[in-house]
């Protein structure tokens, strides 16, 4: 009996870890083609939830639009508090007053990318993927800088 429990145990500790670095492996570095590929093929984002505190179609504002949806995937929806979780990731879509999509903005927290401002990769797409702006721009960091505390995440509030 004790053997079969050791045996046991080890099998889950082995498929544990196998699980948990699939999970890792398929999340992209700092690329927005790759990042691209993920949030629309891997793993959709219209398939994701929204921040509880803002659900659907909200108001916005410059440089964004008036107009936006943010979709959060389960490690940012999961983050109970900042910092988020390393693989988190929001997804923006911009929209004109006449509700047409005009840019998709995206945040990606990657381990060890920028430290000094939150290791948050940014990346600006045009509706058909295109990456206009991607990395560091001053812009996204100025900006969402003013909420670091909040882990640069502007229209959640974490309690």
């Amino acid at each position: 009996m004790k053997k079969l429990l050791i045996a046991l145990s080890c099998v889950v500790f082995v498929l544990g870890i196998a699980i948990g670095s699939t999970v890792f492996a398929e999340m992209p570095g700092p690329d927005p083609d790759a990042l691209w590929n993920h949030i629309t093929k891997v793993s959709p984002y219209k398939e994701w939830s929204f921040w509880p505190d803002h659900q659907g179609m909200q108001p916005g504002r410059a440089p964004h639009g008036p107009l936006h949806k943010v979709y959060v995937n389960d490690q940012a929806l999961n983050s109970s508090k900042p910092p988020l979780q390393y693989g988190a990731i929001e997804v923006k879509e911009n929209y004109s007053p006449a509700k047409e999509l005009k840019a998709i903005t995206v945040m990606y927290k990657i381990k060890g990318y920028n430290p000094k401002d939150g290791d948050w990769f940014w990346v600006k797409y045009t509706p058909d993927g295109k990456a206009e702006k991607f990395g560091k721009p001053k812009g996204c960091i100025g900006c969402h800088g003013t909420r670091a505390k909040n882990d640069f995440v502007l229209i959640h509030e974490f309690k």
